[in-house]
């Protein structure tokens, strides 16, 4: 395939890309306009002929519409980062998750490139406790604007898809983590305890539960359901089926960086920020269906991540 793959600069779509370029098959165009996403992720692919980098932004229609050209299947992870930052620029989710989706599919669709798989996320079914949500749940009443954005560019992509003959592929992720993470509460909890080792600032009762995936289990979910299946419009639930609070995430940083003594100071109450869901919990039998199964469990998830922050000067020198 020749893919086109925005946020190709950030967390998943540098290892997206680091995983379709192994198929001499494949090239990649990767459409970043750097706002999160790090040179460093990417640089070691720049002088294969096969790899393209286009520094750009997909509130650029046109832009958007020329770096697409000739590509053939799109993924689609580039996305407001700071999710709790809608707090005070609110409309930076509509900027970024829907405005940006539209122009890509119009772009998608004017150069008649005919398949996406898109990047949502757990925020779409908003805060419905401990109810496992399948992927028909509704109705679908997210509590924060990244929440309503990922919902807002489900939509879209689906009535384009539906109007122009196209086919999407739609994730519902878990807190995704691994090496190259730029944001996440491992990441933020690695770069507070190396400024203070003796104590960590913990946002809400640390009580929030939610699962964790690594992102290694992420690519292969998007490749084999993209594989197995061929409707319009397909939603999948993709997470470990088990879950973690944040103070347990705490304690795992805590030991892979060999530290003691550490105090923890909670913030209080049930959410981390305005819009945070303290409790999230999937339904995982449509993928199990297909034969996909995490491998990592979300402790394991989280452990495999931390190590790897750790040991990656690109995500602790940013």
């Amino acid at each position: 395939m020749k893919a086109f793959i925005t946020g190709g600069a950030g967390f998943i779509g540098s290892t997206m890309a680091d995983r379709l370029i192994k198929d001499p098959n494949n090239e990649i165009v990767i459409y970043d306009n750097f706002c999160s996403g790090k040179m460093g992720y990417i640089e070691k692919h720049i002088n294969n002929p096969r790899f393209k980098l286009i520094k750009g932004d997909l509130l650029d229609l046109p832009a958007v519409k020329e770096a697409i050209k000739g590509c053939d299947f799109v993924f689609h992870f580039a996305a407001n980062p700071d999710i709790a930052k809608a707090m005070i620029e609110t409309d930076l989710d509509l900027r970024l998750g829907v405005i940006a989706t539209y122009n890509l599919v119009e772009a998608m669709r004017l150069n008649n490139v005919k398949k996406i798989a898109y990047s949502s996320g757990s925020g779409v079914y908003g805060d419905v406790g401990y109810t496992e949500t399948p992927e028909h749940f509704g109705p679908l009443l997210p509590t924060s604007m990244y929440g309503a954005s990922k919902l807002g560019a489900e939509a879209i992509i689906s009535a384009l898809c539906h109007m122009f003959d196209m086919q999407a592929w739609i994730f519902r992720f878990a807190n995704v983590i691994g090496e190259n993470q730029t944001h996440g509460v491992g990441y933020d909890f690695i770069r507070k305890l190396k400024e203070d080792p003796k104590k960590l600032l913990i946002l809400g009762d640390g009580n929030q539960s939610k699962s964790y995936i690594h992102v290694e289990d992420v690519l292969d979910a998007i490749l084999l359901v993209s594989e197995k299946t061929n409707d319009k419009v397909n939603v999948y639930n993709v997470a470990t089926g088990d879950y973690i609070t944040v103070t347990e995430i705490a304690d795992v940083v805590i030991e892979e960086m060999g530290l003691k003594g550490v105090q923890y100071e909670y913030t209080g109450g049930s959410r981390g920020w305005k819009g945070d869901v303290p409790v999230v919990r999937f339904n995982l039998d449509k993928v199990k269906k297909l034969g996909w199964k995490s491998k990592y469990s979300s402790k394991e998830a989280l452990t495999r991540s931390i190590k790897q922050m750790l040991g990656n000067k690109i995500v602790l020198n940013s």
